[in-house]
């Protein structure tokens, strides 16, 4: 998990908690109905670019969320929210969702290692299908590495996590590791990103970002 960080700094229209390693990136301090300007909208697929907007959220950390609000319901289409700062290959990210509506999907997810809007790894968790899933985009086209199936309700604050270290990729969900892939398409640092797919309408309070020492420095072996 992401460890608790102390000290604050504003960044235009987002704000970061930094520690020695960990980022932790918040809304409270945005504007409403615009998207950070430290955020890019991209898009993977088809369909609309998506429409991403701080929005008040009373039950949201800071008061706020940045939200993707777009409904097209175009099935092969993946709105991202892509941070504009490169993050070391070997990375903890953890976000805090909540699943506000859609009827082709209902989901919201984590890109990393992300190099560009077609190719990098998502992590992501779907309330119509009850299950989180992790898939590698190279060229634009989805690739499941692995999953489980876990209650994931609507309307409700979720926690979703991956650890990436080497090819080993781990991702948990509510504070429990749910399953670990190894893949190693991308091994190179990369972006961060919040993703949607279809006509999710989905809210987001939080990132957290924390480098973590190399596999090597670990004791891990490839």
């Amino acid at each position: 998990m992401i460890r608790p960080v102390a000290v604050a700094s504003a960044i235009v229209l987002a704000s970061a908690v930094f520690s020695a390693n960990a980022q932790m990136i918040t809304f409270g301090s945005a504007r409403v109905r615009a998207l950070p300007l430290d955020f890019v909208s991209a898009l993977t697929g088809s369909g609309a670019v998506g429409r991403w907007e701080v929005v008040d959220d009373g039950s949201a950390d800071g008061g706020k969320a940045l939200a993707q609000l777009d409904v097209d319901k175009t099935d092969y289409r993946f709105p991202l929210a892509i941070y504009d700062t490169i993050y070391p290959a070997d990375v903890e990210i953890e976000t805090r969702f909540k699943a506000v509506s859609g009827s082709v999907d209902r989901a919201g997810g984590i890109a990393f290692r992300l190099k560009d809007q077609q190719n990098y790894y998502v992590v992501r968790a779907n309330a119509l299908e009850d299950n989180v899933r992790l898939y590698r985009v190279r060229s634009g086209r989805r690739e499941e590495l692995a999953g489980a199936n876990v209650k994931v309700p609507s309307n409700e604050w979720q926690t979703l996590a991956v650890r990436a270290l080497g090819d080993r990729l781990s991702v948990s969900f509510n504070g429990k590791v749910l399953f670990e892939a190894r893949d190693g398409t991308f091994s190179t640092g990369g972006k961060v990103a919040l993703w949607t797919k279809a006509d999710s309408v989905t809210r987001f309070d939080r990132v957290g970002i924390t480098p973590l020492p190399s596999p090597a420095l670990e004791g891990v072996k490839p």
